[in-house]
């Protein structure tokens, strides 16, 4: 008489999670301080605790909104995700330059004994409509002779780093606000854009001073802040589940 044997009473392994996270992110935390939080829930889940974890496109420390957060098998398409159109609602304070193009930086006044018109600013503004030419801030990650342009800022001050030009596509830039000294606008834009720097070319172009004081960011190719979650309404653990399925134009 045959006897069978048993299998082993070894589950096998979970498939690791895979998907996107659409976070809305809050003022403070970096891009990457947002990734280590998902990070975090879905190895308390069981995921792997390397399971990959990126992003669509950085947000600095000073800006909130749409963050795309990729898990999985779905990380290889960060750079996909970043060549897609982004829009963006900017307030920015016309009295003074930052040394980092916004509120974080050591200030600049600029004395202004008439405001600019109405007229004026909207004027200015379809100037940065189109393919323009936009020199980053210098506290940004582009890189100068292997090391990042903000610790070369932070060594050497914002003035030791000088980048070139480079080529950007503003597809829209509207006014939503104008009451000086403040000026609020709404830019849909490619890959590479800076807000920083529109903000600080356009106080160029009025004769005044200007540095970001908000930034919100609301789409992402073709994600929208809308179906983003807040971060910290999140579940202590992420699952399979929680996430999003790739959308079909990034599937290979």
């Amino acid at each position: 008489m045959t006897t069978a044997h048993s299998h082993s009473a070894h589950p096998a392994p979970a498939p690791t999670p895979t998907g996107l996270l659409l976070i809305d992110k809050p003022l403070g935390p970096t891009s990457m301080d947002v990734c280590r939080r998902v990070r975090w829930r879905l190895v308390q889940a069981g995921a792997p605790k390397r399971i990959k974890v990126g992003h669509g496109g950085t947000l600095d420390p000073l800006a909130t909104g749409l963050l795309v957060v990729l898990v999985g098998k779905a990380t290889p398409l960060c750079d996909q995700i970043m060549q897609g159109e982004k829009t963006y609602e900017a307030t920015a304070d016309l009295r003074a330059f930052s040394t980092t193009d916004d509120a974080e930086g050591e200030l600049t006044p600029v004395p202004i004994t008439t405001p600019p018109t109405l007229e004026a600013v909207t004027t200015a503004l379809t100037r940065f409509v189109g393919l323009i030419q936009q020199r980053p801030p210098a506290f940004s990650a582009i890189k100068v002779a292997g090391q990042r342009a903000y610790d070369l800022a932070r060594k050497g001050g914002a003035e030791a780093v000088q980048l070139p030009d480079r080529p950007v596509m503003i597809h829209e830039l509207s006014l939503t606000r104008y009451e000086w000294p403040t000026l609020s606008f709404r830019v849909r834009c490619g890959k590479g854009t800076y807000i920083r720097s529109l903000a600080r070319d356009l106080g160029l172009a009025l004769n005044t001073g200007a540095h970001l004081t908000a930034l919100r960011r609301t789409t992402t190719g073709p994600f929208t802040i809308d179906h983003a979650r807040v971060l910290d309404s999140l579940p202590d653990k992420l699952t399979q589940s929680d996430l999003l399925p790739i959308p079909a134009q990034f599937a290979r």
